[in-house]
Order: C-alpha cells, then sequence, then structure tokens
C-alpha cells in the first residue's frame, strides 16, 4: 500500500551534481500518484533544466522568489501552504548551512521558513565535505529543530573519490517518504512523556555529582514522537540541546525535582519513555558553603535516590512505560531482568563499554518487550529515534486500554 496518493510533494532542487537524479525522482513520486510542484535554486538550473521538471511534473516550476505569476506576487506564501512535504534532494552542503541559518534570501530557503510541513533533505556532497565538522553540526541542529535527513548512500562519486556524501537513490528516497507519510500520524493525539539528560546532585552550593549523559538521544525520541503526531512533554536534565519543535520542556535539577515534575505530568500521560540518566545514589548531607581544600581526603556519605521508572509505573500501572538500560556487559540479561522487575511494557537496552553511545552522534539498541525482541542497528541517533517510536507506536496500539485509566 502506498501512501504518497494525494500527498502534496514540493520537491527542492539544489546546484549540485546529483540534480540529475531529480527528474527521475519526480517521474517516481508522479507514478505513485502525489502531487508533485518542484522549486530550483538557481545553481540547481546549471545541472538540468526547468522544462525538464515541468513536463515530468504537468506543473510549471518555481525559480523567482517574487513571481509575479503567483498569488499575490507572493510565490513562496503560496507554495509554502500548498505543501505536505517538503523534500529537498539533492541537498547541497552550501543548502544544508543556508537552513541551519535560516537564510531566506531564495525562493526555496523562504519557503522552508514560511511552511509549517514537514521538511526532508537529501544530502548530496563530496565525502569531506559530508565528514566537515561543520556540515555534522549544521545536520545536527536541522535534525533538533525536526528536519529528517535520508542518507547519504557510500559510493563512488561524481568527483573521483570514494565514501559518504553520494544522494540516496530516486527509488530509495520515494521508498523512504512513504515509510514517512505511513507512521506520520500513528501517534495523533498521544500524549507521551519523556525524560531526558543527566541529573545533578549538589555535594556545596558549587558542586555537584552528575554523569556522561548529554540528553542527544532523548531529545531525538522526543523529536521523532511529534513528527508522530504525538503530543509531547519532555523532562529534561541540564544538556547543551535546544528543545526540540513542537515539544513542551521543563528543566530539572536532581533526581528528587525530576522525580517531583515527571510524577505531576505523567498523570496527563498515556506514554512514559524514560531515557534520562538518574543518579543513583545522591549526598546525605550538602554543605551550605563551599567545601575548603583542608583534608587529604574527602568522604561522602551517598544514599539511594528514589527509582523514577519504577515509581511512575508502580503509581500509574496502566501507563504505557518504556525504560532505557544502559549497561557495560551482559546487555540483554540485565534488560530482560529490568523489564520484569519494573513490570515495563519495553525497555530499549544499549551498550556504553569503550566509549559507546554517551554523548555519540551514534548509538544502538536492543528493544525487549514481554514476547519479543528487535535488534536496531547502530545508526545516527535520530534514525534509531525514529526505529524506536515505530515499535513503540505499534506496541502500544496494540495493547492499549479501552479507556485513559490512571487518575
Amino acid at each position: 500500500m502506498s501512501f504518497l496518493p494525494g500527498k502534496n510533494i514540493l520537491l527542492g532542487i539544489s546546484g549540485g551534481i546529483a540534480a540529475y537524479k531529480s527528474a527521475e525522482l519526480v517521474r517516481l513520486l508522479v507514478k505513485q500518484s502525489a502531487n508533485v510542484r518542484v522549486c530550483m535554486t538557481a545553481s540547481a538550473q546549471a545541472f538540468i533544466t526547468p522544462l525538464t521538471l515541468q513536463a515530468l511534473s504537468g506543473n510549471p516550476v518555481h525559480t523567482e522568489l517574487l513571481d509575479p505569476q503567483a498569488e499575490m506576487g507572493m510565490g513562496h506564501i503560496e507554495l509554502a501552504r500548498w505543501a505536505d512535504v517538503i523534500l529537498i534532494a539533492p541537498a547541497t552542503a552550501n543548502t544544508l548551512a543556508r537552513l541551519t541559518w535560516g537564510m531566506a534570501d531564495d525562493l526555496l530557503s523562504t519557503v522552508c521558513l514560511a511552511s509549517t510541513a514537514r521538511l526532508i533533505v537529501a544530502p548530496a556532497m563530496n565525502q569531506q565535505m559530508w565528514k566537515h565538522a561543520a556540515t555534522q553540526h549544521n545536520l545536527q541542529t536541522l535534525q533538533h529543530r525536526g528536519v529528517t535527513v535520508f542518507g547519504p548512500a557510500e559510493g563512488v562519486q561524481a568527483c573521483g573519490d570514494t565514501g559518504l556524501g553520494r544522494m540516496l537513490e530516486p527509488a530509495d528516497i520515494v521508498r523512504e517518504l512513504a515509510s514517512c507519510c505511513a507512521t506520520d500520524q500513528l501517534l495523533q493525539g498521544v500524549r507521551v512523556l519523556i525524560t531526558a539528560g543527566p541529573t545533578r546532585e549538589a555535594i556545596d552550593p558549587v558542586r555537584f555529582l552528575t554523569n556522561r549523559s548529554s540528553g542527544k538521544m532523548g531529545y531525538a525520541v522526543a523529536s521523532a514522537a511529534v513528527s508522530m503526531g504525538a503530543d509531547v512533554m519532555l523532562v529534561s536534565g541540564h544538556v547543551a540541546l535546544d528543545c526540540p519543535a513542537g515539544v513542551s520542556r521543563v528543566i530539572t535539577e536532581s533526581a528528587a525535582d525530576m522525580l517531583n515534575a515527571t510524577l505531576d505530568a505523567a498523570k496527563q500521560a498515556d506514554v512514559f519513555i524514560a531515557t534520562a540518566a538518574v543518579a543513583d545514589y545522591t549526598p546525605v548531607n550538602v554543605a551550605d558553603r563551599k567545601i575548603k581544600k583542608n583534608a587529604a581526603t574527602l568522604h561522602l556519605e551517598m544514599q539511594r535516590t528514589t527509582d523514577i521508572l519504577a515509581t511512575i509505573k508502580q503509581t500509574y500501572p496502566n501507563l504505557f512505560t518504556v525504560g532505557f538500560a544502559a549497561e557495560t556487559h551482559d546487555l540483554m540479561t540485565y534488560a530482560r531482568s529490568k523489564l520484569e522487575r519494573k513490570n515495563l511494557d519495553m525497555i530499549a537496552a544499549n551498550s556504553v563499554a569503550d566509549g559507546k553511545a554517551f554523548d555519540q552522534p551514534t548509538n544502538a539498541l536492543e528493544v525487549v518487550w514481554k514476547d519479543g525482541h528487535t535488534s536496531l542497528p547502530e545508526m545516527d541517533k535520530h534514525a534509531l529515534a525514529t526505529a524506536l517510536m515505530q515499535l513503540v507506536a505499534a506496541q502500544y496500539l496494540q495493547r492499549k486500554q479501552p479507556t485513559h485509566d490512571h487518575d
């Protein structure tokens, strides 16, 4: 079954050699009965002509920011309102940078700013440009804003280099797009509560104990849930991340603070996903003044913190609850034990041995539920979050209660 018939797809084409593939992409989208309109940058027209794409799409090609033929002469507003999806393929390094910085001096970039449509980019560039820190930073920023990334692929490039940077083949892009559209509204109206990031346990007014969690996985899960139609509340520790678009966020400090905020938010939740790295122990006594460096050693008496995940599940037994387990060894053993011990609906386990996962752009998960298990291989955390949320949505919709029952 195709999920593209009747979809209004605005195909943005930027100036790279992969633009020649855009003709085939338009043909395949039209074949899927999608409504296709094309927007080209000036440099894209050096690689392929608007006339070719007009013939294939059956619609005039848009190239000018202020188009006198457009509605009220404001082509960008007309296109922004029309599109269900904006797909930029190829998306060059320059285009990604311009989107990151919110440029609006040509038609394509302006439409992207003016539209609420889902934005998808299919990168295409030299392998070294793809690996450059600036490009990777731009991609991460866009993904945090909810932009979906297709690819790139690996192989021989037009310049003769070999590596990551090739645009996905048109058939693969259409397949990925159909998959996105199929899951877009799986969680429409579902209230999803997510915890993310580390907690801070105070020692004195200037020092605290924390951990290496960056919050990237939890924030990616929040973005994926929003893209599937969910109403998302994010309870987060202190992280160096922007709040994902469409997400409501509460920043907390300690494990106790996060527990209180989560208990309060859980009253209205349908799904709870606990990705936060919560401290297991906290100092018994917190000094009211900075501890001076007088003694050769310092002894801290620690006490257990309240288990947020277990407390939420005990308080709201009908709340569909997904736990996370970060382990250095015996991953599946600990994951299944935690699933059963805390009566969870699902658990996503990942290895943190040898520097994996924490503050890294990629991760891999073993996702376990009572009568099933799926391995999600190492991939970008945003792609991984989408795959995880598809599993969560499938299990939630299968098991959800006929009424919302946790008072």
